[in-house]
């Protein structure tokens, strides 16, 4: 028994020793486990955070920009047409002939009269009477532009101002000669409209307001500017009638149109009292807010307001307490530059605008601002400009009145002093030729078959009454040479369709010119 207890407690000792080897040993792995997970798990935690302490990579080399994104070494070259080459070939005198015998023919009654000179040198390259007088119609337009372009100059603006009247209470709308006023807000975009009424009011009251003033106001309105008859009487009355032309004032809306986009039909026999309504209506409206009333009557003030836009302007920054005997100026507004009235005219052939144009162009020179003021000045700045006045009559400045005679030579040699004289101030009236088939009075023509070659090459002022017709520009021929020409059409069969067609196919003929 005793053998038997030792050997069991024996067993005992060895069997406990043993189960604690494989406890250790038990522990041993989970040690080793945890150990391994640890290390697992620490080294993606490392690199995401070793960055942090480490900074960031440096960045790899950027591919260089594309040439067009790279700042440029040398200014881009101007766009636009290449300059004529001046040794291009000059069209042959007979070719040319040849040419335009056979097109120009009256269709019924009346003659064709024609000259077409080579723009650089002057060489004349077809003659049919180019030296005769002729009733020139709208053609009457592109001296008008030499002269208010040389005259006034194409940077040129007219003001419209609003003066503190001799009453108190009384404000004056002062016309300066802006006859494309606009009724709303001034648009610096449009030629038409460059001006408006309702700025002119705003600034008005905003004076007002600064002055204190309250109650009713009263509109007069000052268009002592021109002088003599607002009709010339030369005109046809069923022209006028017709809304050909209008009394003529130095402040109108819309050229004197109820609606700028209406260009035939009836006209306001009283532009100046029609945009001093105007100015009222808005005037009210923009007064309400400042506790101003407008009386509903304009009337015309009945002496001159001032000496026009630069006195009153000096009267109303003379010093407190300094006498000046011009009317304090309120507000001014300022209209399109000639340059851009020169461009309306030409492609509208806006006879309103013509004739206001005309008598600027006299008040610039010293004349009366009338009609006749207005046909000596033309006159005056087309002989200072170089070209002959021989046999020149005008009746007018639009070439509404039969009694003009202009010449096609004075009208080809008006054209070359724009297309390529000495004076640049001229350069500004290129724009306002129609482009055949595209722009202006000649947007409907040169669609058909025989003239559709001369679409978007041709650029002439277009000229029509009862039985006139007459087209003067220039055109580069197929050979790259600048040619300018004048057709002028008197005595003509009314409406007679082959006549308009004829002076199209001439133009048309030089523009396909390899004439040699």
């Amino acid at each position: 028994m005793t053998k038997t207890i030792g050997t069991d407690r024996q067993y005992g000792r060895v069997r406990q020793a043993a189960l604690r080897g494989v406890t250790g040993l038990r522990r041993s792995w989970l040690l080793v486990l945890l150990a391994a997970l640890l290390v697992a798990l620490s080294v993606p935690a490392a690199l995401l955070v070793a960055p942090g302490f480490l900074g960031p990579e440096a960045p790899a080399p950027a591919p260089p920009a594309p040439a067009w994104q790279q700042a440029p070494a040398t200014l881009s070259a101007r766009p636009g047409l290449a300059t004529l080459d001046p040794s291009a070939d000059v069209p042959a005198r007979a070719a040319v002939t040849a040419q335009l015998d056979p097109l120009l023919k009256a269709d019924g009654g009346g003659t064709f009269t024609a000259l077409v000179q080579d723009a650089l040198t002057g060489e004349v390259l077809f003659d049919r009477g180019g030296s005769e007088g002729r009733v020139p119609a709208s053609n009457m337009k592109l001296l008008t532009a030499v002269a208010a372009l040389r005259s006034l100059g194409p940077g040129h603006r007219f003001s419209t101002t609003v003066v503190a009247g001799p009453v108190p209470g009384q404000v004056v709308l002062v016309g300066g000669g802006d006859v494309l006023l606009g009724p709303g807000e001034s648009n610096p975009e449009r030629a038409m409209g460059r001006a408006g009424l309702a700025s002119l009011a705003a600034g008005t009251v905003e004076a007002l307001k600064a002055d204190g003033a309250a109650g009713e106001l009263k509109v007069l309105v000052d268009d002592s500017l021109f002088s003599g008859p607002a009709l010339n009487p030369a005109w046809d009355s069923g022209d006028v009638a017709a809304g050909e032309v209008a009394p003529l004032f130095p402040l109108a809306l819309n050229s004197a149109r109820y609606d700028p986009a209406v260009t035939t039909g009836a006209r306001p026999q009283d532009s100046a009292m029609a945009a001093a309504e105007e100015f009222a209506a808005r005037l009210r409206t923009a007064g309400a807010a400042a506790g101003l009333t407008v009386a509903a009557a304009v009337e015309r003030s009945p002496q001159p307001a001032g000496a026009g836009a630069a006195a009153a302007r000096a009267a109303a920054t003379a010093a407190p307490g300094e006498d000046s005997s011009e009317p304090r100026l309120l507000a001014e507004v300022q209209s399109a530059t000639v340059a851009e009235q020169v461009d309306v005219m030409l492609q509208d052939s806006d006879n309103y605008l013509a004739e206001a144009l005309g008598r600027l162009t006299a008040l610039a020179d010293g004349l009366p601002g009338s009609n006749d003021g207005a046909t000596a000045a033309v006159r005056a700045q087309i002989s200072a400009a170089g070209l002959a006045t021989d046999a020149l009559k005008l009746v007018d400045v639009c070439g509404l009145a039969m009694g003009n005679q202009v010449s096609a030579r004075q009208f080809t040699e008006a054209v070359r002093a724009i297309t390529s004289g000495t004076d640049p101030r001229l350069r500004a009236a290129l724009d306002g030729f129609p482009v055949a088939g595209l722009t202006g009075t000649l947007d409907t023509r040169y669609g058909g078959d025989a003239t559709a070659g001369g679409a978007g090459l041709v650029r002439a002022k277009t000229g029509t009454l009862n039985t006139v017709l007459a087209l003067s520009g220039y055109v580069v021929d197929a050979d790259g040479r600048l040619l300018v020409f004048s057709f002028i059409g008197n005595g003509l069969t009314p409406g007679a369709a082959g006549n308009k067609e004829a002076l199209d196919r001439a133009a048309t003929a030089l523009a396909g010119c390899g004439c040699r």
